[in-house]
């Protein structure tokens, strides 16, 4: 199940402004996401990608703007935006000393789901997560891929409108990663659900319909990953030399390139970068450590569009908002 541009959309926002004291976390930003859609909110950590979310899910009140999730205004109606969605946290929220079964079962009568559909529905998420042969064990005893499967599962169990997952995969090894978005697809297509997920993985976000990218609270762009990429304009080059600068100085003035120094490392975009190469190999005064050419990727359109790689850990200033958010 795609999504289809012309449906009316589920979840739009409009000025959307969060303010921790002086702190200003998210900053005026609007997008609109269609019905059935898979949808990535891409950041560094810090970059306010969990304040829009906790926004959208009505567990913070935005300073500013307007946004609407499923019809409902998540100010004015918040119940009826909590009853149509599911959300899995970054951090589990599963209770260590219970099964999965009784986990599921306490949120079922929680949303109050009838009891003769919580059995199916309880059975029905079970499986396609690959988790009904150790819904009798506690939670204490899961690994923590197996945990964030069960939380995805629990997500669904009200059979929400949309699902909405915070760094779902944050802290599982690669294979496991894997897995989870290999659930996320097949849930979009047996559910018909709208899936809104942040993460700080680029290349998982290629599986995305569309991407946002946001970084210290602005929203940067917006398209599809393979737009954002086509929009670079061809193959990016990757030097290592001695003296960083200094080659990025010389693809500048002589060969007519804009070079981004990242890491160390000198890249740049040239629109042939096999025919290109050789012929620059031999003619550049510096020494070569390593060069290489490819295609462009998601982590080239975020270095273009924000002018440096996407941080591994938040910043100061974000790490103090989420310190007074804790308080």
């Amino acid at each position: 199940m795609k999504s289809n541009p012309a449906a009316m959309p589920v979840i739009v926002a409009n000025g959307l402004v969060r303010n921790f004291g002086t702190i200003e976390a998210v900053k005026g930003i609007s997008f609109a996401i269609a019905s059935g859609e898979i949808f990535g909110f891409v950041g560094p950590n810090g970059a306010g990608k969990s304040t829009t979310i906790n926004i959208l899910c009505t567990l913070l009140r935005p300073t500013a703007g307007q946004v609407m999730v499923n019809g409902c205004d998540v100010q004015r109606d918040s119940n009826a935006v909590r009853r149509s969605i599911g959300l899995v946290f970054q951090d589990t929220t599963l209770d260590s000393y219970l099964t999965a079964e009784q986990n599921l079962l306490f949120h079922g009568w929680a949303y109050g789901v009838p009891s003769a559909t919580l059995s199916r529905r309880m059975r029905e998420l079970l499986e396609l997560v690959e988790l009904w042969d150790r819904r009798k064990e506690k939670i204490s005893h899961y690994s923590g891929g197996m945990k964030r499967r069960l939380e995805i599962a629990r997500g669904l169990l009200h059979t929400p409108r949309v699902l909405f997952l915070d760094e779902p995969t944050l802290g599982l090894d690669p294979q496991t990663r894997r897995h989870i978005w290999n659930y996320v697809r097949e849930l979009r297509e047996r559910e018909g659900l709208t899936i809104f997920m942040t993460t700080h993985y680029l290349d998982e976000a290629e599986i995305c319909d569309r991407i946002a990218i946001i970084d210290h609270g602005k929203l940067v762009t917006l398209d599809t990953p393979d737009r954002l990429k086509d929009a670079l304009g061809g193959d990016v080059v990757t030097l290592e030399t001695e003296d960083a600068p200094g080659a990025a100085a010389i693809v500048r003035e002589r060969y007519g390139f804009d070079p981004v120094i990242t890491a160390g490392q000198v890249q740049f975009r040239v629109p042939n970068g096999e025919r290109f190469l050789p012929e620059f190999v031999r003619s550049f005064d510096q020494p070569l450590r390593a060069i290489s050419v490819r295609r462009p990727t998601l982590e080239d359109v975020f270095i273009s569009q924000t002018g440096h790689a996407i941080r591994p850990a938040a910043d100061g200033v974000q790490d103090a908002w989420r310190a007074r958010w804790k308080r």
